[in-house]
C-alpha cells in the first residue's frame, strides 16, 4: 500500500464519510469512525453467514386484566432500544444491551370506540423521545429516560378520519395511514410543532368499511406505511403501493398499477433506498423508491397457503411463513438461508442492520418476543 493511502486511511474524516455513504450512519456508537465502519462491515457479514445470538425477552404480564392486552401489534428498533406496542395501548421498552424490560408506557385514559381502538398502530423512537399512536388516531409522546408522564400530543377524530391503521415517523415528520373515511388516507404532522400539516389521499378508499372493523376485531392488515430516504413515505394496501413526499405535503412521487391478484400487505416494507412488495402468490418485487425501477425479484414459497410477515433492513429482506424465517439479499434477490429458530404464528417483525425482532403468538395468549443479535463478535 502506498504511503499516500496509508496517510489518508488514518483520517477519521474519511471513515466518517464512508460510514455515511455505505451504512447511513451519522453518529458514533464506537470510539472512532474507523472502528464504526469495521463493526458495521462485520455485522453485515454476520447477517450473510447466519452468525448470531438468539434470545427471548421477558416482561411481567401481571399488570393486565384483559385477555387481548398481551397481543403485540408492532415493534420498533433504535440503536439502544426495542419498543413493543400491544393491543391495549401499552408500549413496553427493552434495553438491547442487556435485553431487560426497563419501562412500560400507557396512554392517558380516554373513552373507547371499540375493542381495539386503543391498540398501538406504530412507534417512533427519535433521540430521547418515544412517540406512539393508537388506532383511534391519538398520538402520545414520552421521554425515554422516564422524566415526566406520557402526554397526548394529538387527539384523534375517529368519526371524521376513521381508524389509524399504521403510523411512522422520521426526524421532522409523523405520518399516519387511515382507513374508514374516503379522501383522508394520509395525515402528516410536523413533529416539532405537533401540528397537522396535510390530510388527503384516496389510497385506502377501497378499505373504508374494513377500516371500521379493525376497531372491534382482529382483521388482516389493511395497510402499511414506512419512511424512506429524503423525507418520503411509502404506503401499501392490498391493491397498490404509493410513494408520497412529506416535505411537499403529500405530493405523489410514484405509484404502481392496481394489482388484480392483490398484494400481501404484511409482506411489505421499505428501507432508505428500496421497498419490497409481495403478491398473494408469494412473488416478491424489490423496487427503488424514487424511480419505481425493479432491483430484483424472489419468491416466498408457501405464501399462498400461509400468512407471511416480512421486513427489510439495508441489505436483506426477511420473510416469516409457517413459523420459519427466511433471508434474501435485496440487491440481487439471492436466497441466503432460513433461521434455525422457529417462531410460530408471527404478529409483528422488525429489523435493522444489527437486530431482528419478532413477536409471535403463544398458547397462553401472551406474545413471545424473539430477538436475534448479529452484532460483530
Amino acid at each position: 500500500v502506498c504511503t499516500t493511502w496509508q496517510a489518508v486511511s488514518r483520517s477519521d474524516h474519511l471513515w466518517q464519510l464512508l460510514c455515511r455513504q455505505v451504512w447511513a450512519r451519522t453518529h458514533l456508537m464506537h470510539d472512532t469512525w474507523r472502528d464504526e465502519f469495521i463493526y458495521r462491515h462485520r455485522t453485515a457479514r454476520n447477517f450473510r453467514t447466519r452468525t448470531h445470538t438468539y434470545f427471548t425477552l421477558q416482561f411481567d404480564p401481571s399488570d393486565v386484566d384483559e385477555p387481548d392486552s398481551l397481543l403485540c401489534r408492532c415493534l420498533t428498533l433504535s440503536d439502544l432500544y426495542l419498543a413493543a406496542g400491544f393491543a391495549d395501548g401499552t408500549v413496553r421498552l427493552f434495553l438491547l444491551n442487556n435485553r431487560l424490560h426497563v419501562r412500560t408506557l400507557r396512554p392517558p385514559l380516554r373513552d373507547r370506540f371499540g375493542r381495539f381502538s386503543r391498540a398501538v398502530s406504530g412507534i417512533v423512537i427519535s433521540n430521547s423521545r418515544l412517540t406512539f399512536a393508537t388506532m383511534d388516531g391519538d398520538i402520545h409522546v414520552a421521554e425515554i429516560d422516564g422524566v415526566g408522564h406520557t402526554r397526548t400530543a394529538y387527539a384523534g377524530d375517529i368519526v371524521n378520519d376513521g381508524a389509524l391503521v399504521d403510523f411512522a415517523g422520521c426526524g421532522r415528520w409523523w405520518v399516519g395511514l387511515f382507513a374508514g373515511v374516503p379522501g383522508r388516507a394520509f395525515h402528516i404532522w410536523d413533529c416539532n410543532s405537533e401540528e397537522t400539516t396535510f390530510v388527503g389521499g384516496s389510497l385506502t378508499d377501497p378499505e373504508a368499511v374494513m377500516g371500521w372493523h379493525t376497531l372491534t376485531e382482529l382483521t388482516t392488515s389493511l395497510g402499511r406505511i414506512r419512511i424512506s430516504g429524503n423525507e418520503t413515505a411509502v404506503a401499501c394496501t392490498r391493491w397498490r403501493t404509493m410513494v408520497i413526499d412529506l416535505r411537499n405535503q403529500g405530493v405523489i412521487i410514484g405509484e404502481d398499477e392496481e394489482q388484480r391478484r392483490g398484494l400481501t400487505v404484511t409482506g411489505f416494507d421499505a428501507n432508505e433506498q428500496v421497498y419490497v412488495r409481495m403478491d398473494s402468490r408469494g412473488n416478491a418485487n424489490v423496487r427503488r423508491v424514487n424511480t419505481q425501477e425493479t432491483v430484483c425479484e424472489f419468491r416466498v414459497s408457501g405464501a399462498a397457503q400461509r400468512r407471511v410477515m416480512g421486513c427489510v433492513n439495508r441489505l436483506n429482506a426477511l420473510m416469516c411463513a409457517g413459523g420459519v424465517m427466511r433471508v434474501w439479499e435485496v440487491e440481487r434477490g439471492e436466497y441466503l438461508y432460513s433461521v434455525r429458530e422457529r417462531v410460530g404464528e408471527v404478529e409483528a417483525i422488525v429489523a435493522d442492520e444489527r437486530h431482528v425482532a419478532v413477536a409471535s403468538s403463544s398458547s397462553t395468549a401472551q406474545s413471545v418476543i424473539h430477538l436475534w443479535d448479529f452484532g460483530a463478535l
